[in-house]
C-alpha cells in the first residue's frame, strides 16, 4: 500500500490524477495540500504517525509537494517520537537538503520504501530535446553558466533556479521560489503579475537589478531561466518543478527560454508549457546534464 505525503503546490494533485488507485493521502500540519488528506500529522508525532501507517498496511511512501521546515514544540513530542529527535535535530541543522535526507533515513529505518513521484508517474519527466522555439548559440552559452550557477547554489543549499542574460546571472532563486523570482521582472501592468506588490522584492534585490558601471536597470528580456536539482540531492523527493504558471511568467517577463535539466526537473502539464512558450517564440530546452 502506498502513502502520499502531500505538500503544497500543483504536484500532489497532478500525481494523484496519474495513479491507478488512490493512495493514503497524508499532510504535515500547517502545509495543507490542494487535495483532501486522509491523515494530518504533526512532526512532533512522527513516530506515532509512522506506526499508524504500518498498522494500516503501508509499505511505500512518496513525498510530493512543497514543505518548509516547521518549528518544533518540544512539549508536543510524544513517546513514540522521542527516539527520533536526535536524528531529526542533526538533520535539520544541515539545511533543507540535510533535513530531507534525514527524514528519508527515518522512513527507511522504520521499514518503508521511499519512492519518487517520477517513479510513480514517469511522464512527469519530459524527454531530452528542444520542445519549443529555437536553440541559439547564445542560449547554449548561457545554459552552461546556468548549470555552473546552480551547482554552486546547490552546494550552498540556496536554490535550484537562476536567470541568465548574455553571459550574466541577473537573478537567483531564494525561498520565495522560481515563479516569484521571475515575477520581479514582469511589467507592473502585466495582467498576470500586475496585482502583486513587488516593492519589497525589488528593494531586497536591488543589487541584481543594476548593471555595473552605468547603473542602468537590468530587465530580463532575452534571458533564460535555468532550473536543475542540487548536485548531490536525493532525487526521491524535492525535485524542482515547473508548470504553466512558470511558462506564463516567463513570457510576461520577456524571457527567451526555459532550460531544465533532463531527468531532473518535473514538468506539470507539459503540453500547455510547450504551447505557451511556442506562441511567444520562446525556447523550451530539456537539456542533458553537461549540455549536448
Amino acid at each position: 500500500m502506498l502513502a502520499l505525503i502531500a505538500g503544497t503546490g500543483d504536484l500532489p494533485p497532478a500525481l494523484l490524477a496519474r495513479l491507478p488507485e488512490r493512495p493514503l493521502v497524508c499532510a504535515l500540519q500547517g502545509f495543507a495540500p490542494q487535495i483532501t488528506p486522509d491523515i494530518t500529522f504533526r512532526l512532533e508525532h512522527l513516530g506515532s504517525f509512522l506506526a499508524d501507517l504500518a498498522a494500516r498496511g503501508v509499505t511505500r511512501i512518496c513525498m510530493a509537494g512543497a514543505v518548509r521546515r516547521p518549528a518544533i514544540d518540544p512539549a508536543q513530542i510524544d513517546a513514540a517520537t522521542l527516539p527520533l529527535v536526535a536524528g531529526l535535530q542533526a538533520a535539520m541543522a544541515k539545511g533543507d537538503d540535510g533535513t530531507l535526507r534525514g527524514v528519508i533515513a527515518i522512513l527507511e529505518n522504520a521499514g518503508f520504501a521511499v519512492v519518487a513521484a517520477h517513479e510513480l508517474a514517469p511522464d512527469l519527466l519530459p524527454a531530452a530535446g528542444v520542445l519549443a522555439g529555437r536553440l541559439t548559440p547564445q542560449l547554449r552559452l548561457d545554459a552552461v553558466l546556468g548549470e555552473q550557477t546552480i551547482a554552486a547554489m546547490g552546494a550552498a543549499d540556496t536554490g535550484q533556479a537562476c536567470l541568465v542574460r548574455q553571459g550574466r546571472v541577473i537573478a537567483r532563486e531564494d525561498q520565495a521560489g522560481t515563479d516569484a523570482m521571475i515575477a520581479r521582472f514582469a511589467p507592473a501592468d502585466d495582467p498576470l503579475w500586475g496585482g502583486v506588490d513587488l516593492v519589497g522584492d525589488l528593494l531586497g534585490t536591488a543589487a541584481e537589478w543594476l548593471s555595473g558601471a552605468d547603473g542602468v536597470p537590468v530587465d530580463a528580456r532575452g534571458a533564460l531561466l535555468f532550473k536543475a536539482p542540487k548536485p548531490a540531492q536525493d532525487r526521491r523527493a524535492d525535485l524542482p518543478v515547473i508548470g504553466p504558471e512558470t511558462a506564463r511568467g516567463a513570457v510576461a517577463a520577456g524571457l527567451s527560454a526555459i532550460v531544465v535539466e533532463a531527468g531532473g526537473v518535473i514538468v506539470l502539464d507539459a503540453p500547455q508549457v510547450i504551447a505557451t512558450l511556442d506562441r511567444a517564440g520562446a525556447c523550451f530546452w530539456v537539456r542533458p546534464k553537461g549540455g549536448a
